[in-house]
């Protein structure tokens, strides 16, 4: 009996080990605000890190570091306040809210090109990655990336 009880308890401990428990949900991973890792798309290498965070109840990013060689790069193609300005540090996306699981109504501009697209998010695989998705006018006619958490 004494050793039934035994592994019942150490049974217990392990699955309270292996379950999400506060630590897991502090991390957020119910929520894309945090570090984000983007991959271009035709190389398949990292070119960007980038930090959303929620502001005034919509979820702003912003490139913290450039992992590419083109580490001074400006946009020069952007038309609005950001022509000439260095694209680390730079606010790419904007007024993304909530809305089930999504968050959408939003913007974000691509520094290559300097255009700004519609957008919404979507966290995949428990919240370890993002799709990103720019899109003119509908969302069928567009491009989605797959952003990484960072830890």
């Amino acid at each position: 009996m004494r050793s039934i009880l035994r592994r019942a308890a150490l049974g217990a401990l392990f699955a309270g080990l292996l379950a999400p428990g506060p630590a897991a949900l502090a991390q957020g991973l119910d929520t894309p605000v945090g570090l984000w890792r983007n991959v271009d798309d035709q190389t398949g290498k990292p070119k960007a890190l980038i930090r959303i965070l929620e502001q005034g109840g919509a979820l702003v990013g912003r490139i913290e570091k450039i992992l590419t060689d083109q580490v001074d790069a400006v946009c020069e193609a952007c038309s609005d306040h950001r022509k000439g300005q260095k694209v680390q540090g730079m606010t790419i996306l904007t007024g993304l809210k909530k809305d089930g699981e999504e968050w959408n109504g939003g913007e974000i501009l691509d520094p290559n090109n300097g255009k700004v697209y519609k957008a919404k998010v979507k966290l995949a695989e428990g919240g370890r990655k993002l799709d990103v998705r720019g899109f003119i006018g509908i969302a069928l006619v567009g491009r989605t990336q797959t952003w990484v958490r960072e830890p």
